[in-house]
């Protein structure tokens, strides 16, 4: 029995058994993640296969006609119209990134990526009912939107759950799973859909998901960083507390106004926007990032055409596509791996981001002024990984410019801005300077020229005052202002 005027110690929480903490060890629940992105990723790959995109209806001179293929020919889809499936699904994952972002200051974040995948399979499986352009559209946008809860939030809990030696080499695989992933969407939906039809390979990718989603609403993941425990249990009042002074009421009082004024989710997420881009190293990194983003985006759409163009390459795809598969898994885990071997400061950070940029550009510019085509095909690949070497440490200063409860937000805005910004209009921008030039070599050394702008946006975040605030509190008190909650509730059994 404890007296009044006494203070209860806390209650120890019992520890969870040793065959949970041996089973969902960090680097098992990052494997997870790592293979949920892989999937994402195979989806991308999926759509834009031979075997499930497919080809358009075509005609020969004598009128004679021969059936498409795939997702264009069934449909009987323009090229325009192929291309908008592509533009809804990026409408879904721009538009609801931010959202998930906001949305996990207030409710559990894992259980969140749990109802993303679950909207992800749906409207995968969706897909592969379609039976018209617009409803394939319409599931393409919600694949989307599904994505985009895990895009916002898996990188911070690989970030609290790596070691802090391996942090971005763990971020490292964590990334590498995108050039995996859309290669194997390729050869796995080109099989598929050569074998038993371009709507079973969606229905096998959503079977393939559908255990992460269970998996995501049975597992505890770890607790983010500067976020408040959505599951713990208000504490019980049946225990006697000392009374509060006038004084502590006031206190109490105030937050618990405070605390309900801010809970809108409108005020809340226009304070935490406003919080990110006041942070001068994140708009840096961002303004790099899209830069760098406007460069990728072209090559990844115009790349084997202006292979083709250039230096007359039979075999464009299956080079392209493997230099990028190849280079892109070398240059992701290298960067990562030696951002970890000089000590991940910000500072370093962007040094690593600017080095590497500035001699992939170099070696990229260099290749495409080759006549040899075996000339240019060492240089680019040499290019491709120091240019890949970026894909983790760019995200790397996402997660650490700003306070942790803010890294969701981060990444979702990053996402947003990188693609509306950089790869959207990038792929037509160069399409309308390759129809005035009418050139490839000259097109594409103008667009690799760009990368030198990155690296020196890059530059100049190794001069500023940056520093790491992923351990720093949060501003908007979250965690005190529930304690002071909770103590409002026991004292309230005084009364």
């Amino acid at each position: 029995m404890t007296k009044v005027g006494q203070k209860d110690s806390p209650v120890i929480p019992e520890a969870p058994t040793s065959a949970k903490k041996r089973f969902w060890t960090p680097g098992r629940f990052v494997a997870i993640l790592c293979i949920v992105n892989l999937i994402n990723y195979v989806d991308r790959g999926v759509i834009a296969s031979n075997g499930v995109n497919g080809s358009a209806r075509t005609c020969d001179a004598k009128g004679v006609c021969s059936p498409g293929t795939g997702i264009q020919g069934e449909f009987k889809l323009s090229n325009f119209h192929d291309g908008l499936l592509s533009s809804a699904f990026m409408v879904g994952l721009l538009v609801a990134s931010p959202i998930f972002a906001g949305l996990s200051k207030s409710f559990n974040p894992f259980k969140l990526i749990g109802v993303g995948l679950t909207v992800w399979t749906i409207a995968a499986t969706g897909c592969g009912f379609s039976y018209n352009f617009w409803m394939i559209a319409v599931f393409r946008m919600f694949v989307g939107v599904g994505e985009a809860s895990f895009i916002s939030l898996a990188a911070p809990y690989i970030d609290d759950s790596a070691p802090a030696a391996r942090k971005n080499l763990w971020l490292g695989l964590f990334y590498m799973c995108i050039p995996a992933g859309v290669a194997l969407g390729y050869v796995f939906g080109g099989y598929v859909g050569d074998h038993i039809g371009w709507r079973w390979a969606f229905y096998i990718e959503a079977i393939a998901m559908l255990f992460f989603v269970v998996l995501s609403f049975c597992i505890k993941p770890p607790q983010l960083k500067g976020f408040a425990d959505k599951d713990l249990k208000k504490p019980s009042t049946s225990i006697e507390t000392v009374a509060p002074t006038d004084a502590e009421s006031s206190q109490i009082k105030t937050v618990i106004l405070k605390s309900k004024s801010q809970k809108n989710p409108v005020v809340l997420f226009g304070k935490d926007l406003k919080a990110l881009f006041s942070e001068k190293v994140f708009i840096v990194n961002v303004l790099g990032y899209i830069t760098y983003n406007f460069v990728i985006g072209a090559y990844s759409y115009w790349g084997p055409k202006a292979g083709f163009g250039i230096y007359q390459m039979k075999n464009a795809d299956m080079i392209f596509g493997g230099l990028t598969i190849i280079c892109g898994i070398i240059g992701t885990l290298g960067g990562s791996y030696v951002l970890d071997r000089i000590n991940a400061t910000l500072s370093n950070t962007f040094k690593l981001l600017a080095a590497s940029t500035l001699l992939g550009a170099a070696f990229c510019f260099t290749a495409f002024c080759m006549k040899n085509m075996y000339a240019f095909i060492g240089l680019f690949a040499i290019g491709e990984i120091l240019i890949f070497a970026p894909q983790a440490p760019v995200n790397f200063v996402c997660l650490h410019c700003v306070r942790p409860n803010l890294r969701p937000l981060s990444m979702a805005c990053s996402t947003v801005l990188i693609h509306v910004l950089g790869d959207v209009p990038s792929s037509p921008l160069y399409g309308k300077m390759q129809d005035r030039l009418k050139n490839w070599r000259t097109s594409t050394l103008i667009i690799t020229s760009i990368l030198f702008l990155a690296a020196i946006i890059w530059s100049i975040g190794i001069f500023m005052n940056s520093v790491d605030r992923s351990n720093e509190e949060s501003e908007d008190d979250e965690i005190e202002e529930k304690k002071l909650e909770s103590k409002a509730a026991e004292n309230s059994s005084l009364v």
